[in-house]
């Protein structure tokens, strides 16, 4: 028998070559093959958890310890653009830094956001969200105890004579525009890799230099109620946990007109870090390049949107 219907379809043999590669790239990557499929291996899930408190902690050492020397201070040793450029550098360096190990959310709404768009394993979210709050209140007990209770003490406050309900659709608008900052450059279609860490940066720094005065442009739960949980001073708290989370569904929303569903490669990538693919995770200090992929190994089949996305590996804060 000769005929060509005998012969396997040319989209088959493509399919089970790919099976059989992603099979025998996992034997030598711990962790890869699992993590192509929802994380199902957790051994080195406490590295992504550190690597969220860590981040935290600094972004909201620099946050509330701008203000806090300032006032230590007289009040004007810091300028107010200094104070609230410097958190946006700092995202900018930890998403450098270590935003391959856990995709550097630092920040619930980032974190729900990413879940919603199906980047991110809904399971691994209250990991995350604790481990952010713990990086937030353990940076507000460090300032209190090396400088003492200054100024605001850390917490994120309404401007003078903002109402509350004013500071949440402003907290609203500002996290509408970071999530989809971040979203966007986590897609295929705006495939910047490192340069992602400057956009969302760069979002930070312009929010909060004109929304800071009106609502302090938190923008993050954990970095507005971590000092208030310290403090046990609850003073609008409910806008700045109200206004983030409804602006990061917002921006699911736009970003699902933009680009369609989510759920690509680089969306994953840029959401759940590349701890697996990038090196191989053994005992802390001893690391290990993994082999390099061979050619033409990635078909670029697994898209965001239904379109081909190029093959970054992009963390994003």
């Amino acid at each position: 028998m000769s005929g060509s219907s005998s012969r396997p379809a040319p989209e088959a043999v493509r399919a089970q070559a790919e099976h059989a590669a992603v099979a025998l790239r996992s034997i030598g990557e711990p962790n890869s093959f699992a993590r192509r499929t929802d994380f199902w291996d957790s051994r080195y899930e406490w590295r992504r958890v550190f690597s969220e408190l860590l981040g935290t902690f600094f972004l909201v050492l620099v946050a509330a310890g701008g203000g806090m020397v300032n006032a230590r201070f007289g009040g004007h040793a810091i300028p107010s653009s200094a104070r609230v450029v410097a958190p946006a550098l700092m995202v900018v360096a930890i998403i450098l830094f270590m935003g391959a190990v856990s995709g550097a959310h630092l920040n619930p709404a980032v974190s729900l956001a990413f879940a919603l768009r199906g980047d991110f394993p809904w399971r691994r979210v209250p990991g995350y969200v604790i481990a952010q709050f713990a990086g937030a209140v353990l940076a507000t007990l460090l300032l209190w105890a090396l400088i003492g209770r200054h100024g605001s003490a850390g917490l994120t406050l309404p401007g003078a004579g903002i109402p509350a309900a004013t500071a949440l659709v402003w907290e609203l608008v500002l996290t509408t525009g970071l999530v989809s900052t971040i979203l966007g450059t986590a897609s295929g279609a705006q495939a910047v890799g490192q340069f992602a860490a400057i956009a969302v940066g760069s979002y930070i720094a312009l929010a909060g230099l004109w929304g800071s005065p009106v609502s302090g442009a938190s923008m993050n739960p954990a970095r507005s109620l971590g000092p208030a949980l310290v403090l046990g001073d609850w003073t609008a708290w409910w806008a700045y946990l109200a206004g983030p989370v409804a602006g990061a569904v917002i921006a699911v929303g736009i970003a699902y007109i933009l680009r369609g569903p989510g759920g690509g490669k680089s969306g994953r990538q840029a959401a759940q870090g590349m701890l697996g693919p990038l090196w191989w995770p053994g005992r802390i200090g001893l690391p290990a390049d993994t082999p390099a992929r061979e050619a033409g190994q990635s078909t670029g089949s697994d898209s965001e949107g239904g379109g081909q996305e190029p093959g970054e590996e992009a963390p994003h804060g």
